[in-house]
């Protein structure tokens, strides 16, 4: 099975924001006032369009949903919180913390990938919001190892260990969890933001990780896996420098998707070891990411369904 996909889903907003419900527990996210939320909205709406044409003319497929106006999502933008595609034709959706985002889980768009793509298997995880009020937030939540069925999840409110063993049983994976923390002690909410797994390196705040036991297990396993482990640090960790997802282009070219201000972060040896496995390719999200608190990596759902 392939680490790597041709084919991205994104999300094109209508009515992006800032998002109290989430502030709660994302330090990523910026609190400064916000004078003109019209404004706003459409600043977001041109990135990412410049996004996706970035993208597509490196010869990534990218299928891009509209937003629906009503009602109002303000992190539309982020798909992978709610939903996965996978290799063996499952699509699983997920419980979400903010109760503003599970509004985004839309059956219609699984309906409209499923015309190209086949579906097999639907599996649904969204009941646990009531039922126990415990969270398991799609490819934020869990980083997967695609190729050798491993699950990387550091735990926090919005990524349940109980969950994560439930998913293991569905989908025949194994799990390394941990606990990760920002420099102010507090948990890093999404796995996605202090580590990126490439086809052959790993991107990790490793400093974050807190027990020695835990650090010593992820690099045993990136080790046992072949995977070159690039460490970053808090500081390039809060600029989003853990927020990647390597993707394929033309004549399977891999490009290692990152926002600009991840990209001005990066050591030159940090950029030169990269390198070595992968083209980089700096994306300028900067009001998404101030205002949105998450990154490239967050609105990027791949889509490793078979075709029909």
């Amino acid at each position: 099975m392939s680490q790597l996909t041709q084919n991205i889903m994104m999300i094109r907003p209508a009515n992006f924001g800032f998002n109290p419900q989430t502030a709660v527990n994302n330090a990523f996210q910026s609190t400064e006032s916000i004078d003109d939320p019209k404004a706003l909205k459409n600043l977001a709406i041109a990135e990412f369009d410049a996004m996706v044409a970035l993208l597509r003319s490196k010869g990534i497929n990218v299928i891009v949903i509209q937003d629906t106006d009503s009602p109002i999502k303000p992190d539309a933008v982020f798909p992978n919180n709610w939903v996965s595609f996978h290799a063996n034709g499952s699509v699983v959706t997920y419980p979400m913390f903010a109760p503003n985002r599970r509004i985004e889980r839309r059956e219609d768009i699984i309906d409209q990938l499923s015309e190209k793509f086949l579906v097999k298997n639907r599996y649904s995880f969204e009941f646990y919001e009531e039922e126990g009020e415990i969270y398991l937030e799609g490819t934020g939540s869990m980083i997967f190892d695609r190729e050798n069925d491993i699950i990387y999840a550091c735990l926090s409110d919005r990524t349940n260990p109980t969950l994560i063993d439930k998913f293991n049983v569905l989908m025949g994976t194994k799990s390394i969890v941990f606990r990760s923390l920002d420099r102010n002690g507090d948990e890093i909410y999404h796995t996605n933001v202090m580590m990126a797994l490439g086809e052959s390196f790993v991107v990790i705040c490793m400093d974050s990780v807190v027990d020695n036991v835990s650090k010593q297990t992820l690099r045993n396993s990136f080790s046992a896996t072949g995977k070159e482990i690039i460490e970053v640090t808090h500081d390039q960790m809060e600029a989003f420098a853990g927020n990647m997802l390597e993707v394929i282009g033309h004549n399977r070219t891999r490009y290692l998707a990152m926002s600009m201000s991840a990209f001005d972060v990066l050591r030159d040896d940090q950029k030169e070891a990269l390198s070595k496995h992968t083209n980089l390719l700096p994306i300028n999200i900067n009001y998404i990411e101030t205002f949105g608190g998450g990154s490239v990596r967050c609105m990027m759902a791949e889509v490793f369904l078979p075709l029909k």
